[in-house]
C-alpha cells in the first residue's frame, strides 16, 4: 500500500512540475491555430467552414491525453531516464525543424536528430572545452537514446489507433490541382497532438519503497530511488489522398504506423543492448518515418484522382455536418445523377433541377459501391436551394489550395491562390 501511496504522491508533484513548463501550452495553441487557418481555408475555397475550431481543437487535446496516459504506463515498464535538458533537445530541435516543414512537428525526427548529435557528442569528449559548447555537449551525452526511442515507438502506438480513429473525421477536403493541371478535389489529413507525459525515472535518493517491478532499461539505476517527471511533446501526422476515402486512407495509415512504431521498439532494445548501434536506430527513427511518407505519396501517384466529375453526374466531394444531405445519408465520393428526374451535369443545372419540386426534391445517386439509390427532402425557402454539399471541382472555381508543403513561419500566410474563373460554393 504505502507504494501506491508513493506513486501518487510524486506523481502529485510531477504534475505541478508540469504545470510550469510551457512546452504542453504551446502545443495547444498550435493546434489551435492550425484549426483555425484550416477553418480559414475551408471559409475561401467553399464560402462555409466543415469544421468546428473547438471541435477539432478538444479532439487533438483529449487525444493527447489518452496518448499521454498510455504511454506513461507503458514506459513505467520499460524505463525512462531523460532529463529536463533531454526535454530542451527535444522542443528546441522540434521547433528548428518545424521552421523548415511543417510534418516535422514529430516528435521522431526531434529524436532522431538529436541521437545523431548525441552519437558526435561522444565521439567528441573534448568538444567546447572552456566555452559554453562544453556544457551543451555534456548534457547530449547525457541523454539516454535507447529510453527515448522506445518512447518515440510507444507513442506512435497511440498515434496509430488514434489515425485509425479520428483521422477521417477531421479529414479536410480540398479544391487542389494535379500535375496535369486538371482542378481535382482532394482530402488533407493532419493532425497534431500535444502529449502530457509522466516518466518513471531513476532518482538518486528519490521514493524510499521500492518499485514491485524492474523496468526494461536502466538496469542498476533504479537502486539508488525513483520519481516522475513531467515529459511533454508533440505528435503529428500528414497526408494527401487525390484517389482514396478519408477512412481508407486513415486505415491504410494507421497499419503503417503500427509496423513502424513496433520496428521502432526493437531498435531501442537493440540501441539498449549494443550501445554501438545508437547512431544508426537514429538514423532509421527519421529514414523510416520519410519511408512511411514515400509510400503514401508513392501509392498516390499510382492511382487515378477520385474526386472529380465523372462523364454522367455530379461527383460529391464533402457534405456538411447537419446538413440536408447529411440528413439523406449522402456520403463523400458519391454521385448524383438526377435530380427530381433531371440529368444533372453541372451545377447550374443541379440549381435548376432543384428549384422544379423545392416541396420534395428527390435525388438518384450513384452510391460508393456502385449501385443507384433514392434519397429526397423537402428544400424549404430558407435553405437558399443549399442541400449541404462541396462539388468535386471543375475550371469555374476561383481558388485553389496551394500543395507546396509548408513550414511552420509559411503556416502565418494564406495556403490558397487564385484562378481564372469563379469562386466555388456549397450546393
Amino acid at each position: 500500500m504505502s507504494v501506491f501511496v508513493d506513486v501518487f504522491d510524486r506523481l502529485g508533484q510531477a504534475f505541478l512540475q508540469g504545470l510550469l513548463q510551457p512546452f504542453y501550452y504551446i502545443g495547444i495553441l498550435l493546434v489551435a491555430f492550425h484549426s483555425y487557418k484550416q477553418i480559414q481555408l475551408e471559409r475561401k475555397l467553399f464560402s462555409t467552414r466543415l469544421h468546428s475550431m473547438l471541435d477539432t481543437t478538444g479532439r487533438t487535446v483529449l487525444g493527447g491525453l489518452a496518448a499521454g496516459f498510455l504511454g506513461s504506463v507503458a514506459m513505467a515498464f520499460v524505463g525512462a531516464t531523460l532529463t529536463l535538458e533531454a526535454l530542451w533537445w527535444i522542443w528546441g530541435l522540434t521547433v528548428l525543424l518545424a521552421l523548415l516543414r511543417i510534418r516535422f512537428f514529430c516528435m521522431a525526427y526531434a529524436a532522431g536528430v538529436l541521437g545523431m548529435l548525441h552519437e558526435v557528442a561522444a565521439l567528441f569528449p573534448s568538444i567546447g572545452e572552456g566555452t559554453w559548447l562544453e556544457g551543451a555537449a555534456a548534457s547530449l551525452r547525457d541523454v539516454q537514446m535507447p529510453a527515448l526511442i522506445a518512447l518515440v515507438g510507444i507513442l506512435h502506438l497511440m498515434e496509430a489507433a488514434f489515425v485509425k480513429w479520428q483521422g477521417s473525421r477531421l479529414a479536410m477536403p480540398l479544391f487542389v490541382e494535379n500535375k496535369r493541371g486538371r482542378m481535382v478535389g482532394s482530402y488533407r489529413l493532419q493532425q497534431f497532438w500535444p502529449v502530457p507525459l509522466f516518466l518513471l525515472v531513476p532518482m538518486a535518493g528519490g521514493s524510499a519503497a521500492e518499485l514491485p517491478w524492474t523496468p526494461l532499461f536502466g538496469g542498476e539505476a533504479w537502486a539508488g530511488g525513483w520519481g516522475f517527471a513531467a515529459f511533454p511533446v508533440m505528435l503529428g501526422y500528414a497526408e494527401t489522398t487525390l484517389s482514396r476515402l478519408p477512412r481508407e486512407k486513415a486505415a491504410e495509415s494507421a497499419k503503417r504506423l503500427l509496423i513502424y512504431a513496433v520496428v521502432v521498439i526493437g531498435l531501442a532494445a537493440l540501441a539498449e543492448w549494443v550501445p554501438a548501434m545508437v547512431a544508426l536506430a537514429s538514423f532509421l527513427v527519421i529514414g523510416l518515418h520519410e519511408l512511411l511518407v514515400w509510400l503514401g505519396e508513392r501509392a498516390e501517384a499510382q492511382e487515378p484522382p477520385r474526386y472529380v466529375h465523372g462523364a454522367r453526374g455530379l461527383t460529391i466531394l464533402a457534405v456538411l455536418p447537419r446538413g440536408p444531405a447529411a440528413e439523406m445519408g449522402l456520403e463523400a465520393g458519391e454521385v448524383i445523377l438526377k435530380v427530381n428526374g433531371i440529368a444533372v451535369n453541372s451545377r447550374l443545372e443541379l440549381h435548376r433541377a432543384l428549384s422544379v419540386n423545392p416541396a420534395y426534391s428527390k435525388l438518384e445517386v450513384l452510391n460508393l459501391e456502385g449501385q443507384s439509390k433514392f434519397v429526397g427532402r423537402a428544400i424549404f425557402a430558407d435553405d437558399h436551394y443549399q442541400i449541404g454539399i462541396v462539388l468535386c471541382p471543375d475550371e469555374q472555381v476561383r481558388y485553389i489550395a496551394s500543395t507546396k508543403e509548408r513550414s511552420l513561419v509559411q503556416l502565418w500566410k494564406r495556403s490558397w491562390k487564385g484562378t481564372r474563373a469563379h469562386k466555388g460554393e456549397t450546393v
